[in-house]
């Protein structure tokens, strides 16, 4: 099931709508749950509320594996507010971003994720949650796990935006700290990049993270979807994979 509520992200004074996915029986199975954080709420769940009219598909499949709760608030939907709060840094893309991403995960540990351990019946622990998201969202994702390692232990990372802040990233990458358990989904698609040169710097771009994280200890997986685009469909397709990579599914 999902169930919608508004969160107040103190840091910007905004209200926002949270998408939080529970399984069915959560209320009587006397289980608990590891919790995954992802950003964009509003494109994974349902084809009504998503951006391009194509959602993830994330409630079936979590309906036939229903073995996580995923808290996922939308973005700020405001002229390029989703590119500042989804970016941990300044970039010269899009004629200038003032990323405003740290200050975003820094309410999202301190303020949300305990909201979410006290109301409902997650494993809170490190070994227990998880942060992904897509394009802003996977590089938001990336970021979070090297920055804040002692809450995440896994990341998905779909089709990160990493060359919007490449020299950032990987400088942050490689003075973090991260424990031998980490783990790491990172996957971009063949059709995202306009041309063979392009597609040549975004292979170049996962690979070094690939490595860079490889290099910290960190367990990876570098997923190329062969005709990949950066879209919600074809994210679909690799949420099998990428969760059963991330938690070890059966």
């Amino acid at each position: 099931m999902v169930e919608t509520f508004i969160t107040h992200i103190t840091p910007y004074g905004l209200d926002r709508k949270v998408f939080l996915y529970l399984p069915d029986d959560w209320q009587t199975s006397g289980k608990r749950y590891p919790v995954v954080y992802m950003f964009d709420g509003h494109n994974l769940f349902f084809d009504s509320t998503a951006t391009y009219g194509t959602c993830w598909g994330l409630k079936e499949y979590l309906d036939a594996h229903p073995q996580a709760i995923v808290a996922a608030p939308e973005c700020n939907h405001e002229g390029n507010r989703r590119l500042e709060e989804y970016c941990p840094y300044r970039s010269d893309w899009f004629d200038g971003i003032n990323g405003t991403g740290k200050t975003y995960m820094g309410w999202l540990v301190r303020e949300f994720k305990p909201w979410i351990d006290a109301h409902y019946p997650t494993l809170p622990d490190r070994l227990h949650t998880a942060i992904g998201g897509s394009s802003m969202g996977g590089l938001m994702s990336l970021y979070a796990v090297a920055a804040y390692n002692n809450v995440f232990s896994k990341a998905a990372c779909l089709s990160p935006s990493v060359r919007l802040c490449m020299p950032a990233l990987t400088a942050d990458l490689q003075i973090s700290l991260l424990r031998p358990d980490t783990r790491v989904y990172l996957s971009w698609g063949e059709n995202e990049a306009n041309g063979q040169h392009q597609l040549a710097e975004y292979t170049d771009n996962a690979l070094t993270v690939t490595r860079l994280l490889n290099e910290k200890g960190a367990a990876v997986y570098p997923y190329f979807q062969m005709e990949g685009r950066h879209c919600e469909a074809d994210w679909r397709t690799q949420l099998d994979r990428c969760f059963r990579f991330l938690f070890g599914w059966e």
